[in-house]
Order: structure tokens, then C-alpha cells, then sequence
């Protein structure tokens, strides 16, 4: 949904919006997305565009890497990168299909275990040099061999190699059939990248000093913590069909300026500070509407917001633990409150607007008197201070999260609220984007409050297979059958019968305890028009946004 701001340039300073609020880096939110799954600026409708100005744009956390295939801190980081990186393939967000961008066609085999795509002639990066079939190979190369440093490499599976056929030809293999690889090649953590940047050493590029890509901004200066600041190039010109402007963007430069708190980046926008924040606070919403500012939705395709159990350690490994933690919390109470309405109570692993998407919302079941009768038939009996213990350890799993939506906080607290009232004691631990990262890779944690955005169901496979990131080691055989299958079938209806699947199990053997969807929200001056976000419900490519009155 977008909501049109009156004719007047800008509203009196918000009251009771505290500059101190949340310290809490919101990475989106928001309310009710587009009737046809796209979203953009209401102020578009027949105004015509103005080239010329500089837009500044409030993000809550510093980008980390401009590296399109490193681990940045989430949507913030893709906000910027993808104004530099263009991909394969566009996702339409109106119905989620694949259409044409930097490749002009593509197909599959018979068993989805090689994709040739035909490129677009006449593309070059922005050190000049021509974007080629080799472009491409060296690209996903580089991504394969960064292992885990890189956030593309869960999408090469399998990967055999990828082989320039012909100056503007290039085939990519698998050993096993990888049905999901043309959605992943829109996404960002695929954009090809100059060999310039190649050059540089992975670890190297973090910075985004000598990222180079084929996109409609280059990187003029980046100041950690501080701003990211890009230069529109003038010679753009082969943006995907979908869009109203293939070409160069109208404006000028794009300043994405660090405000880490939310009510900060409210004021900010409603004292003219910036032109468009990110991270919208869910009680900020209806303020900004009432107030007259443009509003930019789109309900977050992927994983939920919820639970995820770290299935190595000994409280997630035992299925009594997580049973009676999905027993015990209620995902209505932590969405009504911590949110609002416009982000919906979750049905499954995966958001509504995924394509795949099952509601398998019947398995999702509050019962605290259950949950209790289930940790005391396994041998968990309350102690004195009324948690429950077994063989002397209390049940006290912590809880990692991290800031990068607003009302992460809220939500944990709740959560840690409900857990204590039925006996177990959560502890709550927050950190950098860094820290949590390394969290993962170390398995010092029971818990992690998190979601996942991407356009396809496969997303299930990258987050819980044992044979991608493998942060959570479930030992689920008929999961990870599932998960490696769906990624084998062509079919989208035969593939999202499967992934059903998957969800199904997800849910019944307590993997994961989904909670709410996300909603990313932007807010707008009235000046500001046709900002856009794409089918994975991040930041499209501004080349459409422009500034008028």
C-alpha cells in the first residue's frame, strides 16, 4: 500500500517521537503491501521524471561489505550493493517470474543440471571494460571459492563449473539437478562483478574500494559507520524490461547515511535531514501516515521471523526442549505486541508472498499446560525457583539476536517473558552484526531470533540443509531428503509439493518456531517519487527515482 502525503512540503516535527528510542538498526518493516505484490512511491502516478538532485537515504547499519558476494548486515548492505551490481535475471515483483536483464534468454536441460544464458551485447562495467561470458564465469567462480566467506556460495551446490561457450555465451553445471539457480541469479549475492574487483582479495573488497560492476551508480566514497555516497553513471543503459526507466538513473548521486536508532531516522525524514529512511518503527507508521508522509510497503517473501534451534548442543538436541519451547510461545501475543496488523501472525516457515509457500499453520500450537507435561515425562522437573532442571542444569538456553529490525527487542522479551512463566530461563544475548556472525559459526548459542528474506522456497534448503551454511545441524534425514528434492524437480507444482513438505517437517519436529512475518517499510518526502522495492521486498535499483516538487 502506499499512502499519498498532502500538498504541503513538510510536516511540523513529529511529537513523542524520541530520539533515543530503541537503539535498534531496523533493516525494514512496515504494513500492507501492494495489491500486486509490487510496491513504489504513490506520488509516481502521472508526474514526469526530473533528472538532476541528490537523494539521501537513511539506513540503520553500516554495510560492512559493497562486496555483492560477501556477508554484509543484511538489507542495509543489499540496499547499497545492489545500485552497483546489476544480475542475470530480474524477479518481476508483481508475480515473482524471472525476466531479462544482463542475460537475454536462458534454459535448463532435462534435469535442471545446466543453465545457458545468452547476454546482452554492448554492456560494460564502470572501469569501462566490456561485461563478457568470462565476466560471468570468473564471477561465479570467485563466489564458489570463498567457501563460506561468501553469502552466494549456498546457491552453488553441487557446482561443476561454469564455461564461456562464446563471447556472449556461458553455460553453468551441476552434478545434481539445481532447479532453484535462475532465481538465484537475481539476487544480489550473484551480481557480476569486473575483474578489477577480482583482483582483489576476498577478504579485501569488505570496504567496497574497487567493487566495480555493470550497475547505474559507482562508489564515490565510503565512511565506515558514517555514509556510503554513489555516483550515478551516465552511460546506463540496459536495465531489465519490467522497469519504467532502463536507462541511466535521474538522479544525481545516492548518500545512504547511517542513523542506527529508528526514532532518530524518523526525525531525520520529518525534519528534513534525509529523503527517505529505512526501518520505519510499526509505531511510527501510523504517525507518518497522519502526518502526510509517502509510505512504501512490501509484505518480506522467506523465512519468518522466529526460533531456530541449535540442534548440536544439548538443549537443542533434545525434542522435548523444543517441543515445549514451540509449545509455550505465542506468536498473535509477540505480534500484536511488538507489531502491528500490517505484519501477519506467520502460517509456516515461510512468508505468504513466497513462491512454495504451505500453511501449515495447524501445527502451529500454543499450550504451556502441554509443554510442561512434555518436559516432565522426559525427566525435567522444577526446581525451588521454579525452572526446571535435570541432571542438576537448569534449562536456560540462550538466546541470540540482533538489531537489525526494530522490534527484535520487544519480541525476545516477550518471548523470554512466556518461556520464564513456564519454567525455562532463557537469557537473552545481543551483539554487532560481526559478533552474532561469529555466534553462528561457532555454535555458542540454543536459540537464534531471525528471519531470511528471498523469492523462492529454496531459501529452506540454504538456511536448514546440513549441506549449506549448517549453522543449526539438524539431524533430520527426511528433512534434508526433502530439501535436496525440491531442489531436483523442474515442475513448480510437482517442486512446491515438496517444499510443503519440508515446511510441514520444519514445524511438527520442532526445528523452528515461526512467529510473524516481516513487512519492509519506507518512509518518503512528498518530493520524492518512484522508489521502488523488488520481488525479494529490498531496495530495487534506483534508477526510477527521482526528486520534484
Amino acid at each position: 500500500m502506499s499512502v499519498r502525503r498532502p500538498s504541503r512540503r513538510h510536516a511540523v516535527l513529529l511529537a513523542g517521537i524520541a530520539t533515543t528510542a530503541l537503539l535498534l538498526a531496523a533493516c525494514s518493516s512496515g504494513s500492507d503491501a501492494a495489491s500486486d505484490g509490487s510496491s513504489s512511491s504513490a506520488s509516481q502516478a502521472a508526474d514526469t521524471p526530473v533528472d538532476g538532485g541528490d537523494l539521501t537515504f537513511a539506513i540503520g547499519n553500516d554495510p560492512i561489505s559493497l562486496n555483492p558476494s560477501g556477508i554484509g548486515s543484511g538489507n542495509d548492505t543489499l540496499y547499497v550493493t545492489r545500485q552497483i551490481v546489476d544480475s542475470l535475471l530480474w524477479q518481476d515483483p508483481a508475480d515473482g517470474s524471472l525476466k531479462p536483464w544482463l542475460a537475454t534468454t536462458w534454459e535448463a536441460n532435462a534435469d535442471a543440471t545446466e543453465f545457458t544464458f545468452t547476454l546482452r551485447d554492448g554492456v560494460t562495467f564502470s572501469d569501462g571494460t566490456p561485461f563478457t561470458a568470462d565476466s560471468v564465469k570468473k564471477t561465479f567462480d570467485d563466489a564458489v571459492a570463498a567457501g563460506a566467506k561468501s553469502s552466494a556460495a549456498p546457491n552453488f551446490t553441487g557446482y561443476v563449473g561454469t564455461t564461456a561457450v562464446g563471447p556472449l555465451t556461458v553455460k553453468v553445471a551441476f552434478k545434481a539437478p539445481n532447479a532453484a539457480f535462475p532465481q538465484a541469479t537475481s539476487a544480489v549475492a550473484l551480481g557480476i562483478v569486473a575483474d578489477s574487483t577480482l583482483a582483489i582479495p576476498f577478504d579485501d573488497r569488505a570496504s567496497g574500494t574497487g567493487v566495480v560492476g555493470t550497475g547505474p551508480f559507482t562508489l564515490d566514497h565510503y565512511t565506515k559507520d558514517t555514509e556510503t555516497v554513489l555516483k550515478a553513471r551516465p552511460e546506463y543503459a540496459w536495465g531489465p524490461d519490467g522497469r519504467t526507466n532502463t536507462g541511466n538513473a535521474h538522479l544525481d548521486s545516492v548518500t545512504f547515511q547511517v542513523i542506527p536508532e529508528a526514532g532518530v531516522r524518523t526525525g531525520a525524514l520529518t525534519s528534513d535531514q534525509v529523503n527517505v529512511i529505512g526501518g520505519v518503527q510499526p509505531t511510527d507508521i501510523a504517525t507518518l501516515k497522519d502526518s502526510g508522509f509517502d509510505l512504501v510497503s512490501r509484505a518480506n517473501p522467506g523465512i519468518t521471523f522466529g526460533l531456530t534451534f541449535n540442534e548440536a548442543g544439548a538443549l537443542g538436541s533434545d525434542p522435548a526442549v523444543r517441543e515445549a519451547i514451540a509449545l509455550t510461545v505465542n506468536p498473535t501475543e509477540v505480534r500484536d505486541t511488538a507489531l502491528n496488523d500490517g505484519f501477519a501472525v506467520a502460517e509456516g516457515p515461510l512468508a505468504s508472498t513466497t513462491p512454495g509457500v504451505a500453511d501449515v499453520s495447524k501445527d502451529i500450537v500454543t499450550d504451556p499446560k502441554k509443554a510442561a507435561s512434555v518436559l516432565e515425562k522426559a525427566g525435567w522437573a522444577k526446581g525451588s525457583d521454579g525452572i526446571y532442571a535435570k541432571d542438576g542444569k537448569p534449562l536456560a538456553p540462550v538466546l541470540v539476536w540482533i538489531t537489525n529490525f526494530s522490534p527484535n527487542q520487544t519480541s525476545v522479551e516477550l518471548i523470554q517473558q512466556e518461556l520464564k512463566a513456564n519454567g525455562i530461563d532463557a537469557q537473552l544475548w545481543s551483539g554487532t552484526v560481526p559478533d552474532f556472525q561469529a555466534k553462528l559459526k561457532d555454535g555458542s548459542f540454543d536459540l537464534v531470533w531471525g528471519n531470511l528474506s528471498r523469492a523462492d522456497g529454496d531459501v529452506l534448503r540454504t538456511q536448514y540443509s546440513t549441506a549449506a551454511t549448517n549453522f543449526y545441524k539438524i539431524a533430520d534425514p527426511d528433512l534434508e531428503t526433502l530439501l535436496q528434492k525440491q531442489l531436483t524437480i523442474g515442475d513448480a507444482t510437482e517442486r512446491n509439493a515438496v517444499l510443503a513438505d519440508a515446511q510441514e517437517r520444519l514445524v511438527t519436529q520442532h526445528h523452528v518456531v515461526p512467529v510473524h512475518e516481516l513487512t519492509t517499510f519506507l518512509g518518503l518526502n512528498s518530493d520524492v517519487h518512484d522508489v521502488q522495492l523488488g520481488a525479494d521486498s529490498r531496495l530495487d535499483q534506483l534508477t526510477q527515482a527521482w526528486i520534484g516538487s
